[in-house]
């Protein structure tokens, strides 16, 4: 396949075959860059034939079969005094040519830039399309070059008009380039975010990302420091090579003085010029990139908020950052931040998720954790329920027969909410069913669960009110005792009033050795017998108006009947709270137990002479207790 040849006059040639591989692309484009500078081409021409031949080298290894990506790629330059050609033979299915002329295409296409890009830098195109493989040709006319072999000026153009007619085409070559390069740049951003937003992987996106701003400002290297979320230290998060990477440096501290471009960067929220040899600080990282390296630092900011640092130079001393190039860096580093922080924002509620899944899967683990089926003795019914203010809570209902006739009713409350008062209410549940069959006497159960629990609530802050209530059936005799816990409730229906047990105690976790007393009484034939914890009275309704006790001693007063099951009265419970809050959410969690004779009236019981007597043969049914309100609140 040939090639047409335009020049005259020899030049200094060079070829590179590369592997079909990003990086070796970049390798061999900067290789070819150095070639030219050797050949004494300014800056403007140098950008130009670099950025064209990247496009050329990165199509020919993005669009290369999976047939011939082992075939080598091969780029060759030829300089001349008055004009460079650019070749790039490569293997892939090729592409027809536009007769038309090539417009910009939109920032989100990524197909047709290369070709407009090549086509605004170079003079001359053409695309030699061949069976196996297909060759770039590009020449560039040499600016200090009098005459162009493509078109020759007539010379009867004055001077003058010459003159302005070459400024007019300087100028507009500048706007070009800066185009294409400010095109280049979103291209890379856009492509970039989009990777991101595929793969989530944010190492390898600020990798690609640096690396094509490399590329852009004809840097040499990088280094991007981020702030990890609640520390104060600039750690490096991606490099250009991993000498680079260092030891975090620390933010905040004013003493010693700032050793670091990059600290100084941070701290004064501005971009730093980094020079190594006019910097004498031994400790500053950057000089790890070379005792001849300059570069800048930029801030990463969002809106107020340090994000981290970004730092890119030149391992050898040249020519500043020009402005643009400079305002590109600036562009990633704010392109940086905005990702960064869009990224923990997607952390903080794909974890926010994760919580509330796992908080759901708690709560129903701890729902389950309540006895599906509470015991029911003789001609006794007995129910319960158990609302959370939050996902899991600190209260808990249990009971446990502790034979034939008897059993021991629990309800406890531990101070505060959430996973601690959770894990504190599963433990005290446990400990209780394991001490239970042990401890016959609730004030004795209390004390020696006290003893097991002091240290740890101590240590938290945290305490537990619970109220143990044991009750012989056959003989209808209760014995109470409680750990700072509200009363039981007594009734007996047909209005009349409700008594309470309250027998005072201190909390579980207050002090390391208490006192608790217990109180007895005998039910009354029929009854009910009510326990709860102090969500129920404490709940508030749209106005802020409690529930009360009062409340609820009236409601048990007026609803109690019999014969009733305690499911019931726990139904229309719920249903009396539920209607007084009037949507308002619950600020406690609120649970109560319900025990109550299943017994027919009296007149129809009387004929049944083989009824045993009611009370305790052996010990004396004690005088009224009186109401006794606990000091302590959870």
């Amino acid at each position: 396949m040939g090639l047409p040849t335009i020049h005259t006059d020899s030049g200094a040639t060079t070829r590179i075959a590369f592997q079909c591989n990003p990086a070796e692309a970049r390798e061999s484009t900067r290789a070819l860059r150095a070639f030219l500078a050797e050949h004494h081409m300014d800056e403007a021409e140098l950008f130009a034939c670099e950025l064209c031949l990247a496009e050329a080298c990165n199509n020919a290894v993005q669009y290369v079969g999976d047939d011939h990506r082992n075939e080598a790629v091969v780029a060759e330059a030829v300089c001349t005094s008055s004009w460079v050609e650019l070749r790039v033979v490569d293997h892939t299915e090729g592409f027809t040519m536009p007769k038309k002329p090539i417009e910009l295409p939109p920032p989100d296409k990524e197909r047709g830039r290369g070709l407009f890009i090549i086509h605004s830098m170079m003079d001359n195109v053409r695309y030699l399309r061949g069976e196996k493989t297909n060759t770039l040709v590009m020449w560039k006319q040499r600016a200090h070059h009098l005459h162009r072999p493509f078109a020759r000026p007539s010379t009867d153009v004055p001077d003058e008009l010459r003159r302005q007619l070459d400024d007019f085409k300087r100028t507009i070559g500048a706007m070009a380039r800066e185009l294409c390069f400010r095109s280049e740049s979103l291209a890379a951003i856009f492509r970039c975010g989009t990777e991101l937003g595929r793969a989530g992987d944010f190492g390898g996106f600020a990798q690609r990302l640096l690396g094509d701003l490399l590329h852009l400002t004809g840097a040499d290297w990088f280094v991007l420091r981020l702030i990890p979320p609640q520390d104060l230290e600039l750690t490096v998060f991606a490099a250009s090579d991993p000498e680079l990477i260092g030891e975090p440096l620390r933010l905040g501290s004013t003493e010693p003085p700032i050793a670091s471009a990059e600290l100084a960067a941070a701290a004064t929220r501005t971009a730093v010029v980094y020079t190594a040899k006019q910097s004498r600080l031994a400790p500053d990282p950057l000089r790890a990139t070379g005792p001849k390296a300059t570069g800048i630092v930029h801030p990463i900011l969002f809106g107020e908020t340090l994000v981290g640092t970004l730092a890119v130079g030149r391992t050898e001393t040249g020519p500043p950052f020009s402005e643009l190039q400079a305002e590109v860096i600036r562009t990633f580093a704010e392109f940086i931040a905005i990702q960064i922080v869009n990224l923990r924002h997607q952390e903080e509620q794909v974890g926010a998720r994760i919580m509330t899944r796992e908080l759901e899967i708690a709560r129903s683990i701890q729902r389950a954790s309540f006895p599906r089926l509470l015991p029911q003795l003789g001609n006794f019914s007995l129910a319960g329920r158990w609302e959370s203010a939050r996902q899991v809570a600190g209260d808990f209902y249990d009971a446990m027969p502790l034979g034939d006739h008897s059993m021991l009713l629990v309800v406890a409350d531990v101070m505060g909410k959430g996973v601690p008062a959770a894990m504190f209410a599963t433990i005290t549940r446990a400990l209780i069913r394991a001490m239970a069959p042990h401890h016959h006497q609730p004030a004795e159960l209390l004390k020696q669960l006290n003893t097991l629990l002091y240290e740890e609530l101590s240590a938290v802050d945290m305490f537990i009110t619970v109220q143990l209530v044991s009750i012989d059936l056959r003989w209808r005799h209760v014995v109470a005792a409680s750990a700072g816990h509200c009363p039981v409730l007594l009734a007996s229906g047909g209005g009349r009033p409700v008594r309470s047990l309250g027998p005072t105690g201190t909390p579980l976790g207050i002090m390391p050795d208490p006192v608790y007393d217990q109180q007895c009484t005998t039910l009354d034939d029929p009854a009910c017998l009510m326990i709860y914890t102090d969500g129920l009275t404490e709940a508030l309704n749209s106005t802020g108006e409690m529930f009360g006790r009062e409340r609820l001693t009236g409601w048990l007063r007026d609803n109690v009947r019999f014969p009733c099951t305690a499911e019931e009265l726990c139904e229309h419970l719920a249903a009396e709270l539920d209607q007084f809050r009037s949507g308002t959410p619950l600020r406690d969690d609120q649970t109560f137990l319900i025990l109550t004779d299943k017994t027919v009236p009296a007149d129809l019981r009387a004929a049944d002479t083989a009824a045993p007597a009611r009370r305790h043969p052996v010990e004396p049914s004690p005088s009224e207790p009186t109401e006794t309100v606990s000091p302590f609140k959870s």
